[in-house]
């Protein structure tokens, strides 16, 4: 299998994880500003939480989809 064949299958799965987490955190969103209104102040901080993990996790892959970028640059050359 070559390395942009790779490349292709990887992009397409980590783009389909960050629209999961995405969708996730606009729902993490939809919760806060309901319980905002509601002044129900319990549910803010676990929602905050879960959406930082979320965007780590994004973060991640973003750092990893780059790296994999760079190596299979830096391989074509060879």
């Amino acid at each position: 299998m070559s390395i942009r064949t790779q490349g292709t299958t990887l992009f397409t799965a980590i783009l389909i994880l960050v629209a999961c987490t995405v969708v996730m955190q606009l729902w993490l969103l939809t919760v806060s500003m309901e319980a905002l209104l509601a002044h129900q102040t319990r549910t803010l901080v676990p929602a905050a939480l879960g959406s930082s993990v979320l965007l780590l996790i994004n973060a991640g892959l973003l750092r990893y989809v780059f790296r994999f970028d760079h190596d299979a640059e830096r391989e074509g050359q060879k």
